[in-house]
């Protein structure tokens, strides 16, 4: 659900070079490199690179992975031509200084999408339940709702969505209970997909 979320948004074109921020174990890289994206994937973890580099050189993707830091990435500026950031900005200490230096890395009239849990919805309980337990994923996770993912740049914000409007208990057939469980409900994950506005030079 979240892959056909993001795609719905964020539309890649072949040989575009496309930044996956956060990449953890390349789930996403190598989606937008089956769609035929130039992709460099940046995370902190070296473990989670080192899985994701094996399962680029499985499918035979010439995914590039580097280790750096959302707040401080090794790129000059204008250089991407999307971004995309997957289920991550609930684990970024400073979510406002990971988006102008994703945005300072993308070149005007570029896309990013950021998706995220959902603080205001039942998905959102769950995750923030499990972060109570000492040995959870999210015990350092700051989850956020819609609004203050647009809050993040409403000026140049182009068009949002939601998905997982059926509630965690759900059943294997969830799928096909979504469309009807998305009327008047708050989806558990939420994205957004801002421009970067043209520069005078453009």
């Amino acid at each position: 659900m979240e892959t056909a979320l993001a795609f719905a948004l964020f539309a890649v074109r072949p040989g575009e070079l496309i930044l996956d921020a956060a990449c953890g174990t390349g789930n996403f890289s190598l989606k937008l490199a089956r769609k035929g994206a130039q992709v460099v994937g940046v995370d902190l973890a070296p473990g989670m690179l080192a899985v994701a580099q094996e399962k680029a050189v499985r499918e035979g993707l010439p995914v590039s992975l580097v280790q750096a830091d959302l707040c401080r990435l090794p790129y000059p500026a204008n250089h991407f031509d999307g971004v995309i950031c997957m289920a991550a900005f609930e684990f970024i200490p400073e979510p406002q200084t990971a988006f102008n230096e994703l945005i300072r890395v993308l070149k005007p009239g570029g896309n990013l999408l950021i998706g995220t849990i959902n603080r205001e919805s039942v998905w959102g309980a769950l995750y923030k339940e499990q972060a109570q337990k000492g040995d959870s994923i999210y015990r350092r996770a700051r989850f956020m709702s819609m609004q203050e993912l647009i809050d993040l740049d409403r000026a140049n914000l182009e068009r949002t969505g939601q998905c997982l409007f059926v509630n965690p208990d759900s059943s294997p057939e969830h799928f096909k209970q979504e469309e009807k469980a998305s009327l008047g409900g708050r989806g558990g994950f939420v994205a957004a997909l801002w421009r970067k506005p043209p520069t005078a030079k453009d």
